[in-house]
């Protein structure tokens, strides 16, 4: 059904991104239909523009006004769709099929899936940004990541116009990474997503961060809705609210190191805090490295480390994109230099 396309032009940014910084767009759309997408590719002043996608706004970086198109998703919606078989045998209980629009608010979602009684993203509760956005970063928290739980995905295909369904296989998921950003598919529009809930839902404990939190609740057999109450008291406890201090969360990737390159720097920091992957490599703590760089509470300008976590960055108040950016590889040039770890960002820079 057509939908007229309410535009704002020289639209503020700063309501629209966890970090609070204050660029400006050249025009923006808040898109609540997918119709809207269509109209946009038909209008041949806003096609020709440049042209930029926000969720929760809370994976990105402006490090100056954007000269194009604001396309902020907020197509709501979420519901029970269906069943998957389990095994011949019936053992695992199969999944139920959850949908919810791409401007659905994740931890929103999470909850409304264990008012269901589903289990299966609770370990993930009070990660910020937005349902369509889990996908292309491949969110993860405590031992799980959204392919853990992955259905399908439908996206708007700008070069042809079409709806198109997306299954694990063609999202290319990786450790905080997907196709959605890379070349091939920075032209795909997320606009809803499908996860497979277990039926036959079992806590995901293994990180010991997690476990104690519930043994200090005397919860030896918890529930998928105390899972996701003790992981909310943790993040609450470490990380800061966007709506109080403005952050995109945990800024850098934990880095992964071969295990030789692990057992050299153990030799030298026996409190390098490692996990042992899957394929042998070892994951490091980024926090950790950027504490023992004395980074943690330390600002420069208006951009700043958190002082209860060293992963976090915020802004102080003001901060410009430039700022963030340059405290971001001032921290990387230290890593580097002290224990030869590169650390990937996780934000995406505009």
């Amino acid at each position: 059904m057509p939908t007229d396309l309410v535009i704002s032009p020289d639209f503020s940014l700063r309501s629209v991104n966890t970090f609070g910084i204050d660029a400006r767009a050249r025009a923006y759309l808040k898109v609540t239909q997918v119709g809207q997408l269509a109209q946009v590719l038909a209008d041949p002043v806003l096609a020709a523009m440049p042209r930029l996608l926000l969720g929760g706004g809370s994976n990105i970086v402006l490090t100056g006004d954007f000269d194009g198109l604001v396309l902020h998703m907020a197509i709501a919606g979420r519901a029970l769709v269906g069943d998957t078989v389990g095994d011949t045998a019936g053992e695992d209980g199969g999944s139920v099929l959850v949908r919810a629009g791409a401007g659905e608010n994740w931890h929103g979602f999470v909850q409304w899936t264990l008012a269901q009684g589903l289990g299966g993203l609770e370990n993930m509760a009070l990660i910020p940004g937005t349902v369509g956005a889990s996908p292309i970063q491949n969110i993860g928290a405590y031992g799980a990541e959204v392919k853990d739980v992955f259905h399908a995905l439908t996206v708007f295909d700008v070069a042809s116009g079409a709806l198109r369904t997306m299954d694990a296989a063609a999202c290319r998921f990786g450790y905080r990474d997907s196709v959605f950003k890379h070349a091939d598919g920075a032209g795909l529009v997320i606009v809803d997503v499908t996860f497979a809930l277990p039926r036959a839902w079992t806590p995901n404990l293994k990180y010991a961060e997690l476990a104690q939190e519930l043994a200090a609740s005397a919860l030896a057999a918890p529930s998928a809705q105390q899972v996701s109450d003790a992981v909310v008291a943790i993040r609450r406890r470490k990380l800061p609210d966007p709506a109080q201090i403005g952050n995109a969360g945990s800024f850098f990737k934990n880095p992964v190191v071969s295990s030789e390159q692990c057992a050299a720097l153990l030799a030298a920091h026996p409190a390098l805090v490692h996990h042992k992957q899957a394929d042998g490599g070892e994951k490091l703590a980024a926090g950790w490295l950027i504490d023992q760089c004395g980074w943690k509470g330390r600002s420069l300008g208006a951009a700043g480390v958190y002082e209860k976590q060293a992963l976090v960055l915020v802004n102080r108040g003001g901060a410009s994109g430039a700022e963030v950016l340059a405290l971001a590889r001032a921290i990387q040039a230290d890593v580097l230099a002290r224990f030869g770890v590169s650390l990937e960002t996780e934000p995406v820079f505009v």
